[in-house]
């Protein structure tokens, strides 16, 4: 029977012995790792905005009139929604309307530093990429090199998919560390200069490769999971459908974390009035599908094989946690997603965390909820890998239909 979980998270829900539990499980290196992470994802994320030249912090009226602009008025005050542990880091992060202008100089912003040792540190790698394309580079971080048959998770990262990660070298030091995982993140091509296939080809480049040097990287082939934040997570998604489809590598977990899974968001399917006002709103997914597909974001042009969430049929896919902020614009398009799946019959837990908006645990990462959140899906990641395995017998095929084509 499928698992499905809808949890709405409040912080006087919050539980602190599953935070102190999982504190105590970890060394004190790996404590002090997780600390510096969240506080230097914090300190980098609020100050994207500065960085990259972009107008000052917005007041509550500049936010109140955006929002009017994107969704409908009914909602006179944006910000009551918002839990009040995540208001202050909101208040303070510069407006801007997401475009070609800003892309580029987000593209110009130098990443983080992998943390200092203990920290597992990143190994860069290069790998054949598909077919008539260029050289796949990878970051692989390893928390135990002489240990063998460790899971394995493709981590890949967000960014509307036209933007790299600068906080990504200690997001997968601290996945590898907290999950004991082997964690690879893939660095593909972006939109616009690269339409629709070439970053799934990528990722399923970096799938095949990783799969096919499972004694090398000292993994289980038969634990390979993938993941991902925002755009990253719908990348993560439409790998796994791909996957599912070629039949090649097994997967036996997906971890979508807010995933971008519909076009149709913001376009042709308009966002409810009480959603999307923070952080990604309604014009930014319009711009960030359209500079993915090269055709408009909505339109019947889109093929269907290119969006989870168009694709016809998502049975046979691997058992799914997805998580979501009530207020995220991704909110009613994951939560479909979920429903999709548990219909299908594919083993899902869903998260839905009142009052969060698209990124709220990397602006405040201490918040209850974020804890809670990122508590959450490390821990289903290490059940998946504990109990799960993978089918590696031989299957039919998924059929084209199937795949939305």
């Amino acid at each position: 029977m499928p698992q499905y979980l809808v949890a709405i998270h409040h912080p006087n829900n919050y539980d602190p012995s599953v935070e102190g539990e999982a504190m105590q499980r970890e060394s004190p290196s790996t404590q002090m790792s997780n600390q510096l992470t969240r506080r230097d994802f914090a300190i980098r994320t609020a100050g994207f905005g500065l960085a990259l030249g972009l107008t000052p912090a917005a007041t509550l009226a500049e936010a109140q009139q955006a929002s009017r602009s994107e969704n409908s008025p009914a909602v006179a005050d944006p910000y009551s929604l918002v839990d009040p542990e995540l208001l202050p880091a909101l208040k303070q992060f510069p407006a801007f309307d997401f475009s070609a202008e800003m892309v580029g100089k987000f593209r110009q912003t130098p990443g983080m530093p992998p943390l200092p040792a203990p920290a597992p540190q990143p190994v860069e790698r290069h790998i054949p990429g598909p077919p008539g394309a260029p050289e796949v580079r990878l970051w692989v971080v390893d928390p135990a090199p002489s240990e063998k048959g460790k899971p394995f998770l493709l981590f890949i990262h967000g960014g509307g998919f036209m933007m790299p990660d600068p906080v990504l070298m200690p997001r997968l030091q601290e996945i590898a560390t907290d999950c004991h995982c082997v964690v690879v993140s893939v660095d593909y091509r972006l939109a616009p200069e690269t339409r629709y296939p070439g970053s799934l080809e990528d990722n399923y480049a970096a799938l095949k490769w990783a799969h096919a040097h499972a004694a090398e990287l000292g993994i289980d082939r038969s634990r390979i999971a993938v993941a991902g934040e925002s755009a990253g997570g719908g990348h993560a998604a439409s790998l796994a459908i791909h996957a599912r489809d070629r039949n090649e590598v097994p997967i036996v977990f997906q971890l979508l974390i807010y995933p971008q899974l519909d076009d149709r968001t913001g376009s042709s399917h308009p966002a409810p009035p009480a959603i999307g006002h923070f952080m990604w709103t309604a014009s930014a997914n319009r711009f960030a599908w359209s500079s993915l597909l090269g055709v408009p974001a909505g339109s019947s042009k889109v093929p269907a094989a290119a969006v989870p969430a168009r694709v016809a049929s998502v049975a046979g896919l691997p058992p799914a946690w997805i998580g979501v902020g009530s207020i995220d614009l991704f909110a009613e398009e994951d939560m479909e997603y979920a429903r999709r799946l548990v219909h299908a019959g594919v083993a899902t837990e869903l998260l839905v965390v009142r009052g969060a908006f698209h990124g709220f645990d990397l602006l405040v990462p201490d918040a209850e909820v974020s804890q809670q959140f990122s508590g959450s899906w490390k821990s289903a990641l290490r059940k998946a890998f504990a109990t799960g395995k993978a089918d590696i017998a031989e299957k039919p095929k998924a059929s084209r239909q199937s795949s939305g084509q």
